[in-house]
C-alpha cells in the first residue's frame, strides 16, 4: 500500500515537472516543441485589426501542425513602435504589427510613400504598394534585418478627434494632439498648425481626461474601438494620413523557418489583410452611424487650405531619396489613370 502511494506521488511530481518544462505543449510532426513567435501590436482587442490578427494566429498555429506557435499580444502589452521594431531588427522571434512610419526609421523613403494627403482611396494606396518603387524599399528593409510580410493592413484615413471642431489649419492653432514617435507625424501636425505630443496610443485615453492633450488623430475605427468618443465629441475629416500597419518579422527568424512555415505565415497574413480590409470598409459606415448616435459631430474641412499647408512637409526630410516625391507622383498619376479606365 505504502509503495503504491509512493509511486503515485512520484508520478504526480514527474507530471508537474514535465508541464513546467513545457512538456504539455503539443509537439510538431517531428516531435519537437513548437517555435514560439511573439506578435506585438498597439491595437486593442475591440479594434478590427486585432480581431483579424486573432484569426491569423489561430490559422498559422493550426496549419503548422504544431511546428509554430504564434502568440498575439495586443494593446501594447509588449514593446511596440520603435521598441517593437528594434526587436525585429535585433533578430528576435518577433512579428511587429505597427505603423509603416517605424519602417521609415530604417528605410526613410517608406515615410515618403505614406506621406500626408497623398492618397484619396484605399485602392490607390494598395496599387502603390505593388509598384517596383515600393518593392525595392522592401528589399532595402531586408538589408536592415527586416522582412516585410505586408503593408496592406489598412484601418482607414486618419482625421482629428478633438474637443473642438477643426475646419481650417487656423483652427489647429494651440491644439495639443497625440502623435506616434515619428518625424512624419510630428512634421505633419506642425505643418497643419497643431502642437504634436508624442506618446504611446494606449496612454491617450487618460491623457485626454487629464488635459495633457486636447485630442488624437486617427481613423473612425480607432475612434470607436478605443472609445475616445467618451472623451471628445468632434471628428474633423482632414484625412491627412492613411492609417495602415506594416507586418514585419525578423529576417533572421524568417530565414531560419522552413519553406512550408514561411508559406503558411505569408499566406495567412495576406488573408488576414483581406479580412481586415473588408471588415474595415463595412464597419466604417456602421461606426459613423454609431458615433453620431453617441453624440459625435462630424465636420468636413477646407481641403484646399490643408493641402496648401501640408506642401512644405515633403521638403523636410533630407534622408529621403532626392526626387522621390516626383517619382511617387508619377506612379500615382498612372495608378489614377488605370483606375479611371477600369484597369
Amino acid at each position: 500500500m505504502a509503495k503504491s502511494i509512493k509511486n503515485l506521488l512520484l508520478t504526480v511530481i514527474l507530471g508537474v515537472l514535465l508541464i513546467a518544462c513545457g512538456g504539455s505543449k503539443e509537439k510538431g510532426g517531428d516531435g519537437k516543441a513548437p517555435r514560439v513567435i511573439k506578435v506585438s501590436t498597439k491595437f486593442v482587442d475591440d479594434e478590427q485589426t486585432a480581431k483579424s490578427l486573432v484569426k491569423v494566429v489561430e490559422a498559422v498555429n493550426k496549419r503548422s501542425n504544431g511546428s509554430l506557435e504564434l502568440q498575439l499580444f495586443t494593446s501594447g502589452t509588449l514593446p511596440i513602435g520603435k521598441d517593437g521594431m528594434e526587436q525585429v531588427v535585433n533578430g528576435s522571434d518577433w512579428i511587429s504589427v505597427d505603423g509603416v512610419n517605424f519602417l521609415g526609421d530604417y528605410v526613410p523613403d517608406y515615410n515618403a510613400v505614406t506621406g500626408p494627403l497623398l492618397y484619396s482611396s484605399f485602392d490607390e494606396y494598395l496599387r502603390m504598394m505593388r509598384t517596383p518603387l515600393v518593392q525595392n524599399l522592401n528589399k532595402a528593409a531586408e538589408e536592415k534585418g527586416i522582412k516585410v510580410l505586408s503593408l496592406d493592413w489598412l484601418f482607414g484615413f486618419r482625421s482629428m478627434m478633438t474637443n473642438k471642431p477643426i475646419k481650417t489649419p487656423q483652427d489647429m492653432k494651440g491644439v495639443k494632439l497625440r502623435v506616434p514617435t515619428s518625424q512624419l507625424y510630428t512634421f505633419t501636425i506642425e505643418a497643419l498648425g497643431g502642437n504634436p505630443v508624442a506618446m504611446p496610443y494606449p496612454d491617450t485615453y487618460a491623457a485626454i481626461q487629464q488635459g495633457v492633450i486636447d485630442g488624437v488623430e486617427g481613423s473612425i475605427m480607432t475612434y470607436y474601438g478605443t472609445k475616445q468618443y467618451e472623451n471628445v465629441k468632434e471628428y474633423s475629416l482632414t484625412r491627412h494620413l492613411l492609417g495602415v500597419s506594416a507586418v514585419c518579422i525578423s529576417k533572421k527568424c524568417w530565414d531560419s523557418l522552413t519553406d512550408e512555415e514561411r508559406t503558411i505565415i505569408q499566406e495567412e497574413f495576406d488573408r488576414g489583410a483581406e479580412d481586415n480590409l473588408a471588415e474595415t470598409i463595412k464597419l466604417e459606415k456602421e461606426y459613423e452611424v454609431k458615433l453620431k448616435e453617441l453624440g459625435v459631430h462630424f465636420h468636413e474641412v477646407d481641403v484646399e487650405a490643408f493641402n496648401k499647408a501640408i506642401a512644405p512637409v515633403y521638403s523636410m526630410f533630407p534622408k529621403w531619396t532626392p526626387g522621390i516625391y516626383d517619382e511617387i507622383m508619377k506612379e500615382l498619376t498612372q495608378i489614377r489613370e488605370d483606375i479611371k479606365n477600369g484597369k
